[in-house]
């Protein structure tokens, strides 16, 4: 495979362009075009703000996952062909600049690129002590960008299957010539090559980044690897990486939810403060050129594949919990309007950066918080119950219902196995918040599976809109179904369904890479 078909562009080290965020309220700015020649630690740590991954998951996993719904109703369309493609599972052809499989293959491949050259540079210099920080932002960057696209493009990590399913290439020096052949290697190859840049970079990381939440400062680090860890199914290594972040009272480094949801919905209010650079609960932040900020709240645009009132009222946002009878009792305001299907929380900006304005020009941009103290404890909270320390989940949990709940709800192991031995499982005609757990992993039915419940639903309610629940669906594999809804909420059709392993849980790679030579995605 040639490196132009393969899209890792290469970049010369004597000819990079460097960008930089500012702050959270001119996050759309960037520097101008800084051509450099690598000849500092300084000039590398420039360039490396160019190794983040200018794309993201989440619009196309939402689609993907059980947060979405189709809404039969004659005013009710899809954004565009992208949005369907994406809610039916199929090979996406829809030619876009965002948020396709093309564009995150792109962007992720292009940042390990960059990473790649700052390891090159570094590799060349005599005194390597001086540039060590930059060495572990540039690995942690790489193995970041591969994280993701194994998110998106492989099924899911398990000890058994693992070294049979398909990984990706994962480069570790620079394309400086034509030719060069890729293979995509096992799942389990992929997962050792990230794990390896995680433990090779995080020790020198240092204190250089503490504050900025647009790097890898040291909890951002620490919150990316528990992540990992518990994908990887190492829960040992999870809880270790999860504890760094949350100290001691992870209550007091939580979202202050009762402030945010008391904040106007209206305009990028809420949004805006949920993902600023000082909330303490944001540990890293992407920036991203994105319509989602807009598609996911309640406008007419996209409302026919949304999260809607059934899924809210049954399954999330509304449904009923161990620690809520309904949404009304949490700390945070589902939003909706009259004539429109989508339920949603207001978290995530829709901004747009004029080319013309007076034209009406501009591309959309939103920004992500990638890691947050909030699902960094539900991370420690599964790994916990996963090795079957269920108090110290449950002490977790409870941290997490002190600040998202309005009363500060503390629950029981004994209140959560009633409520979820009392639900039924999931049926398409008959939803529930309790889904069907099939993996390899032998779960306690008794405590350990009611604790896993309580834990994926809080996460999924915690986490909307963020692209995180498709990684849970598919660890756990739990069965998707497409259903068709009509315009008072009632099902009318199941259309397909998504079962565990299902071959499409690997989102298919481009067509351009595949036409090269790269293996494709089974189907």
């Amino acid at each position: 495979m040639h490196l132009t078909t393969m899209r890792l562009y290469i970049v010369s080290t004597l000819l990079l362009t460097a960008f930089a965020f500012t702050a959270c309220n001119q996050y759309l700015d960037k520097y101008p075009d800084n051509r450099m020649e690598l000849s500092s630690p300084e000039d590398a740590s420039k360039l490396l703000v160019t190794a983040y991954p200018e794309g993201h998951p989440a619009y196309l996993l939402e689609m993907y996952s059980d947060n979405t719904d189709e809404h039969n109703y004659a005013t009710w369309t899809a954004a565009d062909r992208f949005q369907e493609q994406a809610y039916r599972w199929e090979d996406i052809s829809e030619v876009r600049d965002q948020e396709t499989p093309q564009q995150l293959w792109d962007a992720h491949y292009t940042a390990i690129t960059t990473a790649n050259e700052v390891i090159k540079h570094i590799n060349s210099v005599s005194d390597k002590s001086a540039y060590s920080t930059q060495l572990a932002e540039a690995k942690l960057c790489r193995a970041y960008a591969m994280f993701q696209l194994a998110n998106v493009f492989c099924q899911a990590y398990a000890p058994e299957t693992a070294s049979k399913d398909l990984g990706l290439p994962y480069p570790e020096i620079p394309e400086d010539r034509p030719g060069i052949t890729y293979q995509r290697g096992t799942l389990a190859e992929l997962y050792a090559h990230i794990e390896k840049d995680i433990t090779e970079g995080i020790p020198e990381l240092g204190s250089r980044y503490v504050s900025p939440k647009f790097h890898f400062n040291v909890n951002a680090a620490h919150a990316f690897a528990a992540r990992f860890y518990l994908y990887y199914r190492k829960f040992d290594k999870a809880v270790e990486h999860a504890t760094r972040v949350l100290g001691s009272n992870p209550a007091s480094v939580l979202r202050d939810w009762s402030a945010w949801s008391k904040l106007g919905l209206s305009g990028n209010i809420q949004p805006n403060d949920f993902v600023k650079s000082s909330n303490k609960a944001n540990l890293f932040l992407q920036v991203i050129a994105t319509e989602w900020g807009g598609i996911s709240i309640p406008i007419a645009a996209g409302s026919k594949y949304a999260h809607g009132s059934l899924i809210s009222d049954k399954e999330t946002l509304q449904a009923p919990s161990p620690w809520a009878a309904s949404g009304q009792e949490m700390n945070y305001v589902v939003v909706n309007n009259s004539g429109i299907s989508k339920y949603a929380l207001h978290k995530l900006p829709y901004t747009p950066k004029y080319i013309d304005r007076q034209a009406g020009i501009g591309i959309p941009y939103s920004q992500y918080p990638v890691f947050t103290t909030d699902e960094t404890l539900l991370v420690r909270a599964e790994a916990l119950a996963l090795l079957g320390r269920y108090d110290e989940a449950l002490a977790d949990l409870n941290a997490e219902l002190s600040v998202f709940t309005k009363r500060g709800v503390q629950i029981t192991l004994d209140q959560i196995k009633a409520f979820y031995n009392g639900t039924a499982y999931y049926k398409p005609d008959a939803p529930t918040p309790k889904k069907e757990l099939h993996t390899s992993i032998t779960l306690d039915m008794v405590t350990q599976e009611p604790l896993l419940q309580c834990i994926l639903q809080l996460r999924r309610v915690l986490t909307i809109h963020e692209g995180l629940r498709m990684q849970d669906v598919k660890r756990y594999g739990i069965t998707i179904y497409r259903r068709r809804i009509c315009s008072t909420g009632v099902l009318e059709q199941v259309t397909d369904q998504m079962q565990a392993r299902d071959p499409r849980l690997a989102i298919q790679i481009p067509q351009d890479v595949i036409s090269a030579g790269l293996t494709a995605n089974p189907r």
